[in-house]
């Protein structure tokens, strides 16, 4: 079964500084339908204008992986990371037993257009723990290419879970399949320009929910960019 999400269906905040679509239920914005999907359990796709960010605050017990599409994103933590992600960097934080830090757009003439998403981890209590990785577009053309996974394989970032996340980039005769294992679940989110999936025509911000399936066909990019979950 495949089940589709159009990007006008998202909750959406405007907090002035920050713009944001919550593809599930989060903060303000509740929807019993859409809770998650396994244990994806948040996708924000945010604007943080110039000048602005989420100051310190806390997390506890989940797998948090940050992609930034424009601009950059600099980061503090209670564990004594500080960085600046860009487009093409993966970053994986995992709350654990709690960690507290803050996400700034420092740039004074553009925004930062990033994806937030909150995996729940296979165990609880976990130690704290930061890492990110770069992988360029060259990487990605035309394939899928393993960002996460809970070994670290290929150069992954490390998840506390057993899901993986790849992304893609794909124009014109591009393709590539997405495979799933039987049992396992899949969620395509595309995050920018369109693409042919499943038999579906998506624009940025359109997702796809694969259940009972064994994979799915990607082609027809027109500047794409696409995530997909592999998750239990």
């Amino acid at each position: 079964m495949i089940a589709i999400r159009r990007s006008q269906e998202r909750g959406h905040a405007d907090h002035g500084w920050l713009q944001s679509k919550h593809t599930f239920s989060f903060a303000d914005y509740h929807d019993p339908d859409w809770m998650g999907f396994s244990v994806l359990r948040v996708i924000n796709e945010d604007w943080i204008a110039p000048g602005a960010g989420f100051p310190t605050h806390g997390h506890r017990d989940m797998e948090i992986v940050s992609y930034v599409l424009e601009g950059e994103l600099a980061h503090r933590d209670s564990l004594g990371n500080g960085s600046v992600i860009r487009p093409g960097d993966v970053q994986r934080m995992s709350a654990g037993t709690g960690v507290r830090h803050s996400e700034f757009n420092h740039a004074r003439d553009r925004s930062t257009h990033f994806l937030q998403i909150w995996i729940e981890p296979q165990r609880t209590g976990v130690a704290p723990g930061y890492e990110d990785r770069h992988f360029p577009p060259a990487d990605k053309r035309g394939r899928l290419r393993l960002v996460a996974s809970p070994d670290g394989a290929e150069g992954s970032v490390r998840l506390h879970q057993d899901a993986r996340l790849y992304v893609g980039l794909f124009d014109g005769g591009e393709r590539a399949r997405a495979e799933l294992a039987p049992g396992r679940r899949g969620y395509l989110h595309l995050a920018r320009g369109e693409l042919e999936a499943g038999g579906q025509r998506l624009g940025a911000g359109d997702a796809l929910l694969l259940r009972d399936e064994t994979g799915i066909e990607l082609g027809a990019g027109r500047n794409a960019e696409v995530l997909f979950f592999d998750l239990p």
